[in-house]
């Protein structure tokens, strides 16, 4: 720990996304990023192994538990990507969603308590609702959310905005589109999709796929929230992070079974009653700008990610 220079704290580091940005984190020997997750959607083998990530089991919905941490490092920076995620979950647990205000209200409260220089918060698509404009974008869209998940990102959003005018505490807002890659449990449709082909079995669609959304490859998602750190222009703004090029559920499928070869059939079964928007898609701009590239296409991704689940399955 005596190499460590300045401290990170990850809320959700054991996430798809957080444990992602973990691992490219990491690689500096001079920051020292801090886990905290209390394992309920994430998981413990998604967090990289090194001598500068420290990983504390805990709930931020727990101020007693997240104070422990700030009172044990001293952070410069937090990203506070924890929150209960995936649809049916969410759908299903509308009060445990909703608690995740107080997590909200913990970390702001805590960082700015402990002179942290600049905290982050993982927004989401979902707080834009049903789109009044295609491509979907940061100044200029409407917000229309009214499911609890969206709703509470949406109160994140100005729980960082009041911080900033009350406090000076520095944010930047991460509203995060869809985004795949290795380690993404299967609650989302592109790791559910190609579990199913590889097996053969039928790709369940709900309705009759003409719902749009964009996929964004986990690279060009957290290579972006990094260099937000460095680029002046994200402090106290909002970000669309995510892919630009809208495709139909029903052509993600096919794609699907093409690049495997599977023989499975798509199935159309009754659209969810609520909470599966009819078009997703971002404008990413910004995101482009602060990249310094294009997002990687899709069938790229999704071949690498094929190839990283065939690895994967034989090695086990």
């Amino acid at each position: 720990m005596d190499v460590v220079k300045s401290y990170i704290l990850v809320t959700g580091g054991a996430g798809n996304i957080g444990s992602y940005l973990c691992k490219k984190l990491s690689v500096n020997p001079n920051l020292g990023i801090v886990i905290f997750d209390n394992l309920v959607t994430g998981s413990e083998h998604k967090i990289v192994k090194a001598q500068n990530v420290f990983f504390e089991k805990g709930d931020v919905n727990n101020k007693a538990e997240l104070g422990r941490i700030f009172n044990k490092y001293k952070f410069d920076l937090v990203f506070h990507f924890a929150a209960l995620v995936g649809v049916q979950r969410t759908l299903q647990n509308p009060l445990s969603v909703l608690e995740d205000i107080e997590g909200i209200k913990n970390v702001l409260g805590l960082s700015n308590d402990h002179k942290v220089k600049r905290a982050f918060f993982s927004s989401s698509s979902e707080v834009y609702g049903e789109p009044f404009e295609i491509p979907q974008n940061e100044k200029t869209t409407p917000l229309n959310s009214y499911l609890p998940y969206a709703v509470v990102k949406n109160v994140g959003e100005a729980y960082f905005r009041s911080y900033k005018k009350e406090f000076d505490l520095d944010y930047t807002i991460f509203r995060f589109f869809n985004t795949y890659g290795p380690n993404q449990s299967l609650d989302f449709v592109i790791p559910k999709f190609f579990n199913a082909a590889i097996k053969n079995e039928d790709l369940i669609i709900y309705g009759d796929g003409s719902q749009t959304r964009s996929f964004c490859w986990i690279e060009d998602n957290v290579d972006t929230c990094i260099k937000s750190i460095t680029d002046n222009s994200t402090i106290n703004n909002v970000i669309n992070i995510g892919s630009d090029v809208e495709i139909s559920i029903q052509f993600l499928a096919q794609k699907i079974i093409d690049i495997t070869g599977s023989y499975s059939k798509i199935q159309n079964v009754a659209r969810l009653k609520e909470g599966d928007m009819t078009r997703r898609c971002p404008d990413i701009a910004v995101m482009k700008r602060i990249l310094g590239r294009e997002p990687l296409g899709l069938e790229e991704g999704l071949i690498r990610y094929f190839k990283w689940y065939e690895g994967r399955s034989k090695s086990k």
